[in-house]
């Protein structure tokens, strides 16, 4: 597994799945399913999963530089 490093030292996962993601923004799953699907939160698909790379939706919340530039 691929895991990043942020500021503090702490290591993240590389990905986290939509529920990870719901209670890390204390929003119900099925809001971050539609934000999801609406493109307001950063995901990728993965054979049948759906993930969200940690570092993107960190940069978008403004915890990390941006990944991409």
């Amino acid at each position: 597994m691929t895991a990043t490093l942020i500021p503090d030292q702490t290591i993240m996962p590389a990905t986290m799945t939509i529920p990870e993601t719901a209670e890390l923004l204390s929003i119900s799953r099925s809001a971050a399913y539609r934000a999801v699907a609406r493109d307001e939160i950063p995901s990728v698909r993965i054979g049948r999963r759906l993930l969200v790379p940690t570092a993107k939706l960190y940069a978008m919340l403004g915890w990390l530089p941006d990944p991409t530039g």
